[in-house]
This record gives structure tokens, C-alpha cells and sequence, in this order.
């Protein structure tokens, strides 16, 4: 595909970008690039992103008068970051998931970015929503991903309309031994939240509350509550000593190699698994999560992937000027998709990617009602006790009881 070319213009004078304060702005930009003498500026990110990014680095480093080192960091970067952050010896951006946000904040170690209105317009509202954090912009998004239901179409040729029909369907195929799974969700020995979530939310539980301006109320905490105790109920009667359609077996390990293996017909997972999908030669659908009959939607989490500036770090307002102006171009947006394709959140880099990808629509449709992932602080409570109660009543343990001292831990940990 042809990608049009577009200088970098700045639109912040160098004392705004330096203030690190945060907010919008509507009036006309400043045509002033801040320019370093020499020096240097790092940025992290993960191994896929890492590659993409460096010519972009190059070239802005060019145009700037200065070194720019995109750093691959592949395990635990949030962790990384906040550390080297606290030590003086951190990256002056990095590249995470929108989530980080409130631990980031929280540690001071990541400053507002700077957008002025028609940069922020020029993205999908749900991404920049998610990166708001206590009223002010944090990250400049690139990329969302939510959930959706793969299905192997010649051994499931229609979607399901509710998780009933989806069990009934593959219980079929099991029966026939054509599958030996009736559902790729993965569980693990632990739980896993993120992916359980859809399930729940359609059962009528919830993890916060929100407050009257929308965001997320760590004071209103869903889990324990008679709404979390119904939906387990709903999600243990699916589980091994139920319906065995979850299962513990079922792992991020190897959930996806279980739908390629065509052991399941179906898979709830997220973009990251299509390469695996197409390599396997399946024939294959993208759907919404069917949630329980007489239920509500399922909800699947939407989160985002974002670049931050950081709060200590040594080349702050070119720092600002490569998120705001440089990391805001469709053609980094494309290059980022390129590398690992995710929905980009920059709308016209959607548009020239989504012609050739209908995979892309797909996903945003079944991402249409899901929620942004909470990220507030109290929200790191939740992962462990949440995933752990999920695990022990698929095995079989009491949902009522379990679910309940998964609330009592997270309350505790929160306050």
C-alpha cells in the first residue's frame, strides 16, 4: 500500500512541552521544533515494537540534532520502567498498555502529553478515553484490542447468538469427535480476568462502579457482591464439574495452538492471534462473544496500546515533541499495525490499512460495547484474588464462598 509522506510540524513551543503540565489546547500551535545540540533520548518498548520504530527514531533524531535509541525491553517493562524511573536512570519515552497508566501516575513516573483539539479528534474516542487518566491526556494511543470469537468455519459455519447455543453446538462436535474441546477460552491454573471478563460481564457482575463523571470508582467494587456471586454461579456451571466447556487445561500456553490444531472450533482471543490462525491454513470467522440467554452483552475489555513521556526523564520537551507530533502520523501508526496488527487508533491509519484487512472491522465490531480496562490504581488488586477465585470454581469450589473472600482480598489490598 502507498502511505503518503508528511514532514513533522511542531505544534508546541519548547517552554510548553517543558512545563510537563497537562490539558488541551485550542489555540493556534507554535511553529517552533525544539532543537537539541547533541545528546541523547531513549525510548522502550517490546521486541515487535522495537523494530518498527527505529527508523522513525532515526529520522526524528535527524531532524532534531540528536541520538535517539529505541530500546528493546522484553520481559516486565512496566516493572522496568517504574524502577529505572525511581533511580534516575529510566528511557525518556516508553511504549505500553494503556493500563499502566494509574501505577505509572501513581509512582510519578510518566507526565500528561500534550494534544491540541484537532489531534485528539483525529483519533477514535474510546482510545482517547482510555488514556485519561483524573482528567488529563497521559499517552498518545496507537493502537486498541478487545476480545472476539474466532471459529474454525467449516466445522462451525454460523456464529452463536448466546454462549448456550455455542456449548450445544460444539458438545455436538465433540460428540462426533471431530473437536476435542468444546471451547478455546483460556483459564489456566490461575484464571485469567481479561479473558473471563465477557462472561461475567454478561452474568451481570462488574469489577468498579463509575462515578458521575464516568470514570471509574475504586470505592465500588463489584467483586463479592450478590452480581459477582450469580454471574460465578453461571461461569462454574460451564466449568469442569458442569458442562465442562472451561477448563483449567486450557492455558495461554495453549489456547491458540488448540484452535489451530483444530481440537476446538471456537477461540476467544484478540488480534495478536490471527497470524497463528491464517499460518495454520484455517478457515476462519470473527465474531462477538455470545453472552448467556436472557443476559446481557458480553463485554469484552477494549484496551490500548500508548506512548508515554517520562516523568524523570533527561531529554523531556523532545521527549513531548515525539509523542505529540511524531508518534500522532499515520505513517508511524501503519508501521506499528505492520509489525503486529492491531486496529491502529489514528482513524486515517485505519483507513489505509482496513481496505486490505477485513479482520480489522470485524474485531471493532465486536469491540463496539466492550468497556475501556480500568486503569486505576485499585485495578492491580483485582488480577491475582479475581483470577485465582475463576480458577477454583471452574474446578468445582464453591461460588458463593470463593468469590466472596476474592472480594474481602481485594477490598483489603485497595484500602
Amino acid at each position: 500500500m502507498r502511505i503518503r509522506t508528511a514532514g513533522v510540524v511542531a505544534l508546541f513551543a519548547l517552554a510548553l512541552a517543558a512545563s510537563g503540565c497537562g490539558g488541551d489546547s485550542d489555540e493556534p500551535a507554535a511553529k517552533d521544533t525544539p532543537k537539541a545540540a547533541g545528546g541523547k533520548m531513549v525510548i522502550w518498548a517490546d521486541d515487535k515494537r522495537t523494530a518498527a520504530l527505529k527508523p522513525f527514531a532515526e529520522k526524528f533524531g535527524q531532524e532534531n540534532g540528536v541520538t535517539v535509541e529505541v530500546q528493546a525491553v522484553s520481559k516486565d517493562l512496566q516493572t522496568n520502567f517504574v524502577t529505572a524511573s525511581q533511580q534516575g536512570s529510566g528511557p525518556d519515552v516508553v511504549v505500553g498498555a494503556h493500563d499502566w497508566i494509574g501505577n505509572l501516575v501513581q509512582n510519578g513516573a510518566i507526565d500528561p502529553v500534550q494534544l491540541a483539539a484537532d489531534q485528539k479528534s483525529a483519533f477514535n474516542a474510546t482510545a482517547v478515553k482510555a488514556v485519561t487518566f483524573n482528567g488529563q491526556l497521559y499517552g498518545v494511543p496507537y493502537a486498541q484490542e478487545n476480545l472476539a470469537l474466532i471459529r474454525n468455519t467449516e466445522l462451525a459455519p454460523e456464529a452463536p447468538k448466546t454462549i448456550e447455543d455455542l456449548v450445544a453446538k460444539g458438545k455436538q462436535l465433540t460428540a462426533s469427535k471431530k473437536v476435542t474441546e468444546t471451547l478455546c477460552l483460556q483459564v489456566g491454573q490461575n484464571g485469567d480476568a481479561y479473558h473471563i471478563y465477557p462472561l461475567y460481564s454478561s452474568a451481570g457482575g462488574y469489577l468498579f462502579g463509575t462515578g458521575a463523571n464516568g470514570d471509574y470508582d475504586p470505592k465500588d467494587l463489584g467483586v463479592g457482591k450478590p452480581e459477582s456471586i450469580e454471574a460465578f454461579k453461571k461461569i462454574g456451571a460451564l466449568g469442569e464439574k458442569g458442562a465442562g466447556v472451561l477448563k483449567r487445561s486450557i492455558a495461554d500456553t495453549n489456547s491458540i495452538a488448540t484452535f489451530t490444531g483444530k481440537k476446538c472450533a471456537y477461540l476467544v482471543s484478540g488480534p495478536w492471534a490471527v497470524a497463528d490462525v491464517k499460518k495454520a491454513g484455517i478457515s476462519y470467522d470473527i465474531s462477538a462473544i455470545p453472552g448467556f440467554a436472557g443476559g446481557r452483552e458480553a463485554q469484552p475489555f477494549v484496551g490500548v496500546q500508548a506512548f508515554y513521556v517520562a516523568a524523570k526523564g533527561t531529554n523531556k520537551a523532545l521527549a513531548q515533541e515525539f509523542v505529540a507530533n511524531y508518534t500522532t502520523t499515520p505513517e508511524l501508526a501503519v508501521a506499528l499495525y505492520n509489525a503486529e496488527p492491531r486496529p491502529p487508533a489514528l482513524t486515517a491509519a485505519l483507513d489505509q490499512v482496513k481496505g486490505a484487512d477485513a479482520d480489522l472491522a470485524k474485531f471493532q465490531e465486536a469491540g463496539r460495547n466492550g468497556q475501556v480496562l480500568p486503569a486505576i490504581p485499585a485495578m492491580a488488586a483485582i488480577w491475582d484474588p479475581f483470577g485465582k477465585a475463576e480458577a477454583a470454581v471452574i474446578g468445582g469450589a464453591d461460588p458463593t464462598s470463593t468469590i466472596t473472600a476474592a472480594g474481602k482480598t481485594i477490598s483489603g489490598q485497595i484500602k
